[in-house]
C-alpha cells in the first residue's frame, strides 16, 4: 500500500512520520498528474504547491481553523488530503467534485473562490468574527502572487494589516497567474526574495532579544532603521504584517517550522512562500503556462489533444488582421492573453497590445480614457469577470458613451470550472448599461463580421458575446439584428449565439413530425429590435425563448413585455433559461440536457405546447 493510501485524513498526515514526506509529495504528483490527464483541470499550480499544502495539513487542523484559498484552482492537493482522494476521478465531472472550494463539499473548504484576489478579505472577516464571537481558530489565507495584481487584495491588505487581527497571509510567488505575471508587484516580490539572509536575522533576533521586553522596545528602533537602510522597501511590513520570507516552497520541513512560527506570533502575518509552478513534472516545469487549465492529455508525455478552433482564436485572430491595418487599434486583457486568444496581437502589435494583471476593473476604466482620447480600444475578458467591473462599465464607459468594443468571453454555460465560471449573467447586466450595444456570434463568420462592424460601424460602448469552445454545425453569416432561418407556422423558436445550433436541430426533429417551427437567430440582443420578432408571433401565436443565461433580464421576457404591449395574445409561450444562473460544473453537454437546452428538450418543450390546449397563456419556463 503507498503512503497516499494510507491518508484518508489530516489526522492520518499529521502522525506520518517526518523521513516519509518527501515520498508523499512524489506520490501526490504521480496521483495529480494520473487523475487530471483524464478528467482535464489545473494542473501546474497544484503540482507547485504540494509541499506547501501538506506543511498547512500538519500544522493546521482545517476542521476548524479557516483556510481560505484565493482563487481555489490550487486546492487540488488540498482536497485529496481531506478525504477526497477516492472521488478524485470525478473531479469537475458532473455530480462528482468540484474543481475548486466548495463548502457544501466538506467541511474543510472554508469558503468559495473561483475568481482572485478575495481571499484577504474573507480572512480577515473570519478572523473579526471569531474575535467577535470570542471563539477559538486560527485563520490563514492562500494568495497567488498573480491574484496580488488584483485591487481588491491590497484592500484586503490595507485593512488587516491595521487590524490587529491574529491571521496569517500565505504569499505563493512563483512569479505567474496563468502566464508570466505582470506589473509593479511582479518587480517587488523579485527583489524581495533575493533577501534570504534577513529571515534567518530575523528568527534570531524574535528568539533572543525578544524575549527581554525593555530591550526588544529599544532595539526594535535600531533594527527598524537599519533595516530600511539596508533592505528594499518591504510594502508588507510598512502595511502592519509582520513579514517572514522568503522560504523555499518545497522544503517541507522548513515550511512546517515558519508556519508554525507565524502562527504563534498571534498578529497580522505575511508569509512569503516561493515556489515553482509546475514542479516535479519535466513538461510542466518548461511550460507551465500550457498546463495551467488544460483538457486530457498523455500522462507520461504531456502530449495534449491538437488544438481545435474555438471562438477566442478566431476572435484573436481577426483583431490581429484588423490591427494592421489600424494603428489606433489597441487590445486590452486582465491576465488572460492566451485564454481570450490575444497572443497573435501581443506577438505582432507589443506596442498596442496591454496587460493589466487580474484588474477587471482597472482594464475598462483604461480602456474607457483610451477611447476618450482616439484610440480604439478592444478588451477581451470572460464573462464571469467581466462581473468584477460593472460599476466601471456605468461610470466610466457609459455616462460618456465612449466606444470601447468588450470581447466577452466564455459566454452561456462553460461548463467543467462551474458556477463561479459559467457566464449566465452578462446579457442581464450589460443590458442594463445605457448605451450599450450587445452582439451575439452563432458562428466564426458572423464573429469576424460582427467584431469589423463593432469597431468601424457602432458607436458608444459594443459587447460581443461568444462561448468557449468551436461552432457547431452553423457556420453561415447573418450580420442582421434578427434572421429568420426557418419558416415555420406552428410556433416561433427564437434563441441567439451558440444555441442557434439546437434550435435548428430542434426544428429538424420537429419537421419530422410534422411540426412547423419559425426559427428567428438574434445577431443583436441589445438594443432589441422586437419590430422583426413581432410578425412571426401574430402568425404562430406560440413562443419559445431558449436562452444560456439567467432568468433575470433576459431576452425572452423582453419578448414577452413587447408582445403584451402591442396586443399581441399568445395561446402559450415558454421561456427555456438558466433560472437563477447557479449552474453547477460538468461537461457542457450534460448541463445542456440537464437544463433544457438541447435539441432533443426544446423539441419536447414544443409538443408539450402543442399539446397544452387553446387558450393556455400561462408563460411556462422551464424549471430544471
Amino acid at each position: 500500500m503507498s503512503l497516499l493510501e494510507q491518508i484518508n485524513s489530516p489526522a492520518d498526515l499529521r502522525t506520518l512520520p517526518e523521513q516519509e514526506i518527501p515520498q508523499l509529495c512524489s506520490e501526490l504528483r504521480a496521483f495529480l498528474v494520473q487523475n487530471v490527464s483524464k478528467t482535464g483541470g489545473h494542473l501546474a499550480s497544484n503540482l507547485g504547491a504540494v509541499e506547501l499544502t501538506v506543511a498547512i495539513h500538519r500544522v493546521y487542523h482545517t476542521e476548524t481553523d479557516r483556510l481560505v484559498f484565493d482563487v481555489g484552482h490550487q486546492s487540488y492537493v488540498h482536497k485529496i488530503l481531506t478525504g477526497r482522494r477516492d472521488a478524485f476521478s470525478t473531479l469537475r465531472q458532473y455530480g462528482g467534485i468540484a474543481g475548486f472550494p466548495k463548502p457544501s463539499e466538506s467541511v474543510h473548504d472554508a469558503f468559495i473562490a473561483g475568481h482572485a484576489s478575495t481571499s484577504i478579505s474573507t480572512a480577515l472577516g473570519m478572523a473579526r468574527a471569531r474575535t467577535l464571537r470570542g471563539e477559538n481558530y486560527n485563520v490563514v489565507a492562500l494568495i497567488g502572487d498573480g491574484a496580488l495584481t488584483g485591487g481588491l487584495a491590497y484592500e484586503g491588505l490595507s485593512d488587516a494589516g491595521q487590524s490587529g487581527e491574529p491571521l496569517v497571509i500565505i504569499l505563493n510567488d512563483n512569479g505567474m497567474s496563468i502566464n508570466k505575471n505582470v506589473g509593479g508587484m511582479a518587480t517587488l516580490l523579485s527583489k524581495q526574495r533575493v533577501t534570504p539572509g534577513y529571515l534567518r536575522f530575523k528568527q534570531f533576533y524574535r528568539s533572543t532579544v525578544g524575549k527581554v521586553k525593555p530591550l526588544y522596545n529599544v532595539m526594535h528602533k535600531i533594527k527598524e532603521n537599519v533595516k530600511d537602510r539596508v533592505l528594499p522597501n518591504n510594502m508588507f511590513d510598512d502595511m502592519g504584517f509582520y513579514y517572514i520570507g522568503p522560504v523555499d516552497g518545497h522544503n517541507e520541513k522548513e515550511l512546517e517550522r515558519m508556519l508554525r512560527w507565524a502562527r504563534d506570533l498571534r498578529q497580522p502575518v505575511l508569509l512569503h512562500v516561493v515556489t515553482q509552478k509546475g514542479k516535479g513534472i519535466s513538461y510542466t516545469e518548461r511550460e507551465p503556462e500550457k498546463y495551467h487549465g488544460v483538457g486530457t492529455f498523455d500522462p507520461v508525455t504531456g502530449a495534449l489533444p491538437e488544438e481545435k478552433p474555438c471562438f477566442s482564436k478566431v476572435f484573436g485572430e481577426t483583431l490581429t488582421t484588423l490591427g494592421a491595418d489600424d494603428a489606433d487599434l489597441v487590445a486590452i486583457t486582465a491576465a488572460m492573453c492566451s485564454g481570450t486568444g490575444l497572443t497573435p496581437f501581443a506577438e505582432q502589435f507589443p506596442s498596442r497590445f496591454y496587460d493589466v494583471g487580474i484588474a477587471e476593473g482597472h482594464a475598462v476604466t483604461m480602456a474607457a480614457a483610451m477611447a476618450k482620447q482616439g484610440l480604439h480600444p478592444v478588451l477581451a475578458v470572460y464573462s464571469s469577470f467581466l462581473q468584477r467591473a460593472y460599476d466601471m462599465l456605468l461610470h466610466d464607459v457609459s455616462l460618456q458613451n465612449l466606444h470601447v468594443v468588450f470581447g466577452v468571453d466564455r459566454a452561456g454555460i462553460v461548463g467543467n470550472d462551474g458556477d463561479t465560471h459559467n457566464g449566465c449573467f452578462d446579457v442581464s447586466y450589460l443590458s442594463s448599461v445605457p448605451g450599450m450595444t450587445i452582439l451575439c456570434p452563432a458562428s466564426f463568420a458572423e464573429l469576424r463580421g460582427m467584431l469589423r462592424y463593432a469597431l468601424y460601424q457602432v458607436s458608444g460602448p459594443v459587447a460581443l458575446r461568444y462561448p468557449r469552445g468551436g461552432e457547431g454545425p452553423y457556420t453561415d453569416s447573418h450580420l442582421e439584428p434578427v434572421t429568420c432561418l426557418r419558416a415555420g407556422s406552428d410556433l416561433t423558436l427564437v434563441t441567439y449565439g451558440i444555441l442557434t445550433n439546437e434550435a435548428l436541430a430542434a426544428a429538424d426533429k420537429l419537421a419530422a413530425d410534422g411540426i412547423g417551427a419559425e426559427v428567428l437567430k438574434l445577431g443583436q440582443i441589445h438594443p432589441l429590435e422586437t419590430e422583426c420578432i413581432l410578425p412571426s408571433l401574430q402568425k404562430t401565436g406560440r413562443l419559445i425563448v431558449a436562452e444560456d443565461v439567467c432568468e433575470a433580464g433576459c431576452v425572452g421576457a423582453r419578448i414577452l413585455a413587447a408582445a403584451a404591449q402591442n396586443g399581441i395574445e399568445l395561446k402559450v409561450s415558454r421561456l427555456i433559461n438558466l433560472k437563477n444562473g447557479l449552474v453547477q460544473h460538468g461537461a457542457p453537454a450534460v448541463l445542456m440536457e440537464k437544463c433544457g437546452l438541447n435539441a432533443d428538450a426544446i423539441a419536447a418543450a414544443a409538443r408539450d405546447m402543442l399539446t397544452a390546449g387553446e387558450g393556455n397563456t400561462q408563460h411556462e419556463e422551464n424549471q430544471t
